[in-house]
């Protein structure tokens, strides 16, 4: 049986992981380098940006509410394309967050030397290492402490940026915005693509949404609060930034926004700035190794990776092996590769990413699986999926010979990988293989990814199965394709009863019968509840029946396309009245006779009524 991980992530929680994702070096670092190449107009930049994550912010948002498991963009992957796509979209989703990680602990040094002027490279390596260690023990002891840590940091930092903003707006030089624009427009967009990368933590929080409590409200909530705050700093913090400093000074400057706060607090007002980047950059490491050791533990449980990865400590419940090694494979990072090439291949997978996410929602919903339930939907489909990924395709061109040679390798080995390790382990159908289905007309044999989609439901909505979900599971369904009499339903129906209650057909039919002429069972327009009272102690069975062309009932203009058959004897009265309240329930959800009717099979009909919203009464 597949460990579980605890639930320790609240909405806070959600919130902080997502903002201290983003805030680090794209607040700290690269405001000098965008100046640079736009001038004033780097906040347009910044903005553009953020809007470019929007549409991979809205996928895995629906992605996540459906899916709320560990690994986030990998499992979205898999599930969707597939074993091998979900091999490269895992070691991709690894690889790019362990970079960026290791980079934003190697940028700490940066900050160190206004402490320390003369620290070495060295020196900042081992501070780098020193930190990664911590933060390991830290995910290691429990999600909860890691949310606590992530809480305190982000809090601690938007109130340092907000103060910085209330205080510096007091000492702006207004000439310092003009001309705003000197580069052109073009420099906007280009610009745009350098500090991409700042908003690329924000979809982090997928990777943890197995524990996040209460995941269809509270991930697509918080990245939304997440991406709104972050972006309204971003934009304010550049903003002033601009017209505190000099321009030479701005271009040059490699901590602009700690020289921008020297400006009108002195001395004191450049060290608060320069802690605040050692807490934005301590808040992007912790929630990296956070959400990147997730990857290689959900790959581990589906068989694509060794088996160690997936083991879960029995006091704490995290995934301390997957930690462990996602954080040695860091340290590696930080003492002997170059990061420039490493960080610009990083920012190709996280885009490629994002194309693939975008991707995927499109054929999750292609599929027409019924038990595909995000509790949140991407607006505008497929438009905004379809001008995402022709974006990302471009931006993904602009970036360079070698990152997207790089890439290339690191794509290829990730195959090789699949074809000489997992290829023969893994049988699953993925959401792909449904929209074949469809296309063909053709079932194909493997595992579904229906009866997963099912089992996260219930574990998402936290359903606890009762009698009337037993009686379901247990119940016969009539799918009838063609149009038929009253009489001839209840003769199918007596004929089935009989054999599940052993009562003679001739009696269950005059039963029928004879409850339809005191008054039509029919209770909404193409839904009928026929019930009849049979002699016997504790006897209650339910039938399910869907009539594509409909049941032509007397005196009814509607033919009848669902119904809800009960037989109960007279001691079962109470259950037989709380059934009807059940059934009440799941027929009144607005989408049941749309769903109803497009069901392709006896399962999926089945599904509809197990999964729908209702009160559910454990005692029963």
């Amino acid at each position: 049986m597949e460990e579980k991980l605890k639930k320790g992530l609240g909405l806070l929680d959600v919130f902080c992981i997502a903002s201290g994702a983003m805030i680090s070096s794209g607040l700290f670092i690269l405001p000098a380098l965008a100046y640079a190449k736009t001038g004033p107009a780097m906040v347009f930049s910044y903005i553009l940006a953020g809007l470019l994550i929007l549409p991979a912010m809205l996928a895995k948002a629906e992605l996540a509410t459906a899916m709320p498991k560990a690994g986030g963009t990998y499992f979205f992957i898999e599930r969707s394309m597939g074993a091998a796509a979900g091999t490269i979209g895992g070691l991709t989703s690894w690889f790019s967050l362990s970079f960026k990680s290791a980079f934003a602990l190697v940028g700490m040094g940066i900050f160190a030397t206004l402490v320390n002027p003369n620290i070495t490279e060295m020196q900042i390596k081992l501070i780098a290492v020193g930190c990664c260690l911590f933060f390991m023990f830290v995910n290691i002891i429990g999600v909860k402490h890691t949310g606590r840590f992530q809480i305190a940091l982000v809090l601690s930092l938007i109130g340092i940026l907000v103060l910085y903003v209330l205080r510096g707006s007091f000492s702006l030089q207004h000439s310092r915005y003009i001309p705003f624009m000197p580069f052109g427009p073009g420099s906007v967009f280009a610009t745009a693509g350098l500090v991409f990368i700042s908003f690329g933590g924000l979809t982090k929080i997928c990777c943890v949404a197995e524990e996040v409590k209460n995941p269809g409200r509270n991930i697509p909530l918080g990245m939304f609060l997440a991406f709104s705050i972050v972006m309204v700093l971003y934009a304010l913090v550049t903003l002033v930034t601009v017209g505190l400093l000099d321009p030479q000074n701005l271009s040059s400057s490699l901590t602009p926004i700690s020289l921008g706060a020297s400006t009108f607090m002195g001395t004191a007002g450049g060290v608060v700035l320069a802690i605040a980047a050692f807490l934005a950059f301590i808040s992007t490491a912790n929630a990296g190794i956070l959400a990147a050791s997730r990857s290689p533990m959900s790959m581990s449980r589906d068989q694509l990776l060794p088996g160690f990865f997936k083991k879960i400590g029995s006091k704490f419940k995290t995934p301390y092996s997957s930690i462990i090694f996602t954080t040695l494979f860091m340290i590696i990072v930080i003492l002997f590769l170059s990061l420039e090439n490493l960080v610009k291949t990083a920012s190709t997978l996280m885009i490629l990413l994002f194309a693939f996410v975008n991707l995927s929602v499109i054929v999750m919903r292609e599929s027409k699986i019924q038990t595909y339930r995000p509790k949140f939907r991407s607006p505008l489909y497929p438009w905004i999926q379809i001008l995402a990924i022709g974006s990302y395709g471009f931006l993904i061109f602009k970036m360079g010979r070698l990152p997207l040679e790089i890439t290339g390798i690191f794509i290829a080995c990730a195959l090789a990988w699949y074809l000489v390790y997992a290829r023969a382990k893994v049988s699953r159908r993925s959401a792909l293989m449904h929209i074949v289905e469809r296309i063909t007309a053709k079932e194909l044999k493997g595992t579904t990814l229906r009866d997963e989609l099912r089992e996260i439901i219930i574990e998402r909505d936290k359903i606890v199965e009762d009698r009337f979900d037993r009686l379901i599971r247990n119940s016969k369904i009539l799918d009838i394709d063609r149009s038929i009499s009253l009489e001839e339903m209840f003769t199918m129906l007596s004929a089935t009863f009989s054999q599940r209650v052993g009562i003679d057909e001739k009696t269950l039919f005059d039963l029928f019968v004879e409850r339809e002429k005191q008054t039509s069972t029919v209770i909404a327009p193409g839904l009928a509840i026929p019930h009849v009272i049979v002699k016997g102690v504790q006897e209650f069975d339910i039938l399910l029946v869907r009539c594509k062309e409909g049941i032509i009932f007397p005196d009814v203009p509607q033919p009848v396309h669902t119904m809800f058959v009960l037989v109960a004897s007279p001691d079962e009265r109470n259950f037989y009245l709380r059934a009807l309240a059940a059934i009440a329930q799941i027929a009144q959800d607005k989408d049941f006779d749309k769903n109803w009717l497009k069901a392709r099979n006896i399962e999926e009909l089945r599904d509809i009524i197990l999964l729908a919203e209702r009160k559910r009464i454990g005692i029963i």
